[in-house]
């Protein structure tokens, strides 16, 4: 089937062809291998390592407690924060 592209930029349909004279291949045929490769990366992304963390113990600073969450807050934030 033939189908004419007008919308290929310039610099990337440059590319293609100096490419396909690089690897001596017919023009079509790299494009095609482009097309394929770059739809094939649309349709299934490169996967993402999960984001983790590294849990540490923080504790609670001398003096404090956590008992009473008012006291805390006050201490932490001070009376002005009312």
């Amino acid at each position: 089937m033939r189908t004419i592209l007008t919308i290929i930029d310039d610099d990337i349909l440059e590319r293609a062809r100096k490419l396909a004279a690089k690897l001596r291949r017919p023009f079509k045929a790299v494009v095609n291998q482009a097309l394929r490769a770059g739809l094939d990366q649309v349709e299934r992304p490169a996967k993402r390592r999960p984001y983790k963390t590294r849990p540490h113990k923080m504790g609670l600073r001398q003096g404090y407690s956590l008992d009473n969450i008012q006291e805390l807050l006050l201490q932490v934030e001070g009376e002005d924060c009312r």
